[in-house]
C-alpha cells in the first residue's frame, strides 16, 4: 500500500504512546504516512492487518507481548524492523542522529525517501519573472566583486529550495560585501540547468565550485554533490576524494563545519526549504561560536522538515519568507557598516 502520491506508507507498533507519536512525526517528515500507529493489542485485534510496506516496532519489554513477532511474520510479507530504539526528546543532537539512522534503515528497506526538485520544475523556475532589486543602503559602500568575501553565508536547501533561493537573490541589491556558499540537494546531473536558472535574473549568479577559487563578493558558489569540499587554510576551496558523509549530498551538515571551521564567525546560514533535518546538527554548533542561524518560514516552504527542525533546535534567529530574509540580511549587513563607521570616527 502507497501513502499520498504514490509514498510507501508504514505501520507502528510501540507500548509507549509517547514513541508512538515520535515515530508518526518522523516518518512524516521523510514524506510518508503512517497505516496504522497503535500498541500490540490493538494491531493484533485487528480482523485484517492494515497494508504497510515496511513496520517499526519498539517495544519497552519485548517479553510483555510474545505472541506480537508470529503474529505479524504471519500476517503480512513486508519487512518487520524489531527493536526499533527508543525516540530521544525531540531537538536535541541525540535526536537527529536517531531519526538520522531511523531514515538510512527505512531506505535500506524501501529505497530513496527524499524527494528532489525535477528538471521540469526547474524549467518552470526560469519562466518566472523577478520583481525589482531594491538599491543598496546609503551606508553601504559598493563592494569589490574581485576581492575575498569576509562574510559568508551558507544557503542550504533541499525539496522546494530552487524556488526559495532564486526568490531570496533577486531580493537583494547588487553589491554587497558578502559570498555565498550553495549547498543544495539535488540530481548531479541538473546542476548545469539550476545554475542557469538561478542566474537568469539576480545579481548574485551561480557558479560552479572549482579547486583554488576564493569566494569573492557577490559570488554564490554552487557545491557539486559527488565529493565533499572545504576551505583550506589559505582561503581557497579544496576538494576531497572522499564523498559527502550522509544520506544525502551535499551534506549541509558538513557544509556547515567544514566553512564554519575556516571562517569562524564569519561564516553565517540560512536554510530554506526541504525534506528530513541535515543541518540540524551542526547549525547549533556554528550558533554557539557566533554564527547567525536563520531559516525560511514553514508558510512559504514547499516542504518544511529541514528549516523546522532547525528551528526545533532553538539555534535560529530570524525566520522568514525568502523576501523577509532577503530584507534582514540587508539590514544586518548596513547596521554592521553603519557600527565601524562608528568606531572609526570615535578612534579618530
Amino acid at each position: 500500500m502507497a501513502g499520498s502520491a504514490g509514498r510507501p506508507a508504514v505501520g507502528i507498533v510501540s507500548d509507549d504512546v509517547l514513541q508512538r507519536h515520535r515515530l508518526q512525526e518522523a516518518v512524516s517528515r521523510f514524506g510518508l504516512n503512517a497505516s496504522f500507529s497503535g500498541d500490540p493489542e490493538r494491531l493484533e485485534g485487528y480482523p485484517q492487518v492494515p497494508e504497510a510496506e515496511i513496520w517499526l516496532v519498539t517495544l519497552e519489554d519485548e517479553a510483555d507481548h510474545p505472541d506480537l513477532f508470529e503474529f505479524l511474520l504471519e500476517h503480512t510479507n513486508v519487512p518487520v524492523l524489531f527493536g526499533v530504539a527508543p525516540a530521544p526528546k525531540p531537538g536535541t543532537t541525540d535526536y537527529f542522529r536517531w531519526e538520522r539512522r531511523l531514515q538510512d534503515k527505512l531506505e535500506q528497506n524501501l529505497g530513496t525517501l527524499e524527494q528532489l526538485d525535477s528538471a521540469d520544475s526547474l524549467e518552470q523556475l526560469a519562466a518566472t519573472e523577478a520583481s525589482e532589486a531594491p538599491e543598496l543602503p546609503r551606508w553601504v559602500s559598493p563592494a569589490a566583486a574581485d576581492q575575498p568575501a569576509q562574510d559568508i553565508w551558507i544557503l542550504g536547501a533541499s525539496l522546494g529550495g530552487p524556488a526559495a533561493v532564486k526568490a531570496f537573490l533577486d531580493h537583494l541589491p547588487a553589491g554587497l560585501p558578502v559570498g555565498f556558499i550553495y549547498a543544495q540537494h539535488i540530481d548531479g546531473n541538473f546542476t548545469d540547468v539550476l545554475t542557469r536558472v538561478l542566474g537568469r535574473h539576480a545579481h548574485y549568479q551561480l557558479k560552479h565550485a572549482s579547486e583554488g577559487i576564493t569566494v569573492n563578493n557577490g559570488d554564490v558558489v554552487l557545491l557539486p554533490v559527488e565529493h565533499e569540499w572545504y576551505i583550506a587554510s589559505d582561503g581557497r576551496l579544496a576538494r576531497k576524494d572522499t564523498p559527502w558523509p550522509g544520506l544525502y549530498g551535499p551534506s549541509i551538515d558538513q557544509v556547515l563545519l567544514n566553512v564554519g571551521d575556516h571562517y569562524g564567525a564569519r561564516c553565517n546560514a540560512i536554510l530554506f526549504s526541504g525534506m528530513g533535518s541535515d543541518g540540524a546538527i551542526a547549525a547549533p554548533l556554528l550558533k554557539a561560536h557566533g554564527s547567525r542561524i536563520w531559516v525560511q518560514d514553514s508558510a512559504s516552504c514547499a516542504n518544511s522538515s529541514m528549516p523546522d527542525s532547525i528551528a526545533a533546535t532553538g539555534c535560529t534567529s530570524f525566520i522568514g519568507t525568502p523576501e523577509q530574509l532577503a530584507r534582514e540580511l540587508v539590514k544586518t549587513i548596513e547596521e554592521s557598516c553603519l557600527l565601524k563607521r562608528k568606531q572609526q570616527r570615535d578612534s579618530a
